[in-house]
């Protein structure tokens, strides 16, 4: 049997010098890790918000 996956993508700002902001990325992760998400990627792009993808089996 295959397994079917649901995805979400959360954008973290970062701060106005354009570091990430780790506190928040760690609420980001506790909360949807909360709800069953499981991060399997994190996008980093200078000078655009981190993008976090999480996926959770449906």
């Amino acid at each position: 049997m295959s397994r079917r996956w649901k995805y979400l993508t959360v954008e973290v700002s970062a701060s106005w010098t354009g570091a990430l902001k780790p506190q928040k990325m760690q609420e980001e992760l506790d909360k949807h890790g909360a709800q069953g998400w499981e991060l399997v990627n994190i996008v980093v792009s200078t000078g655009h918000p981190a993008v976090l993808v999480f996926k959770k089996e449906i």
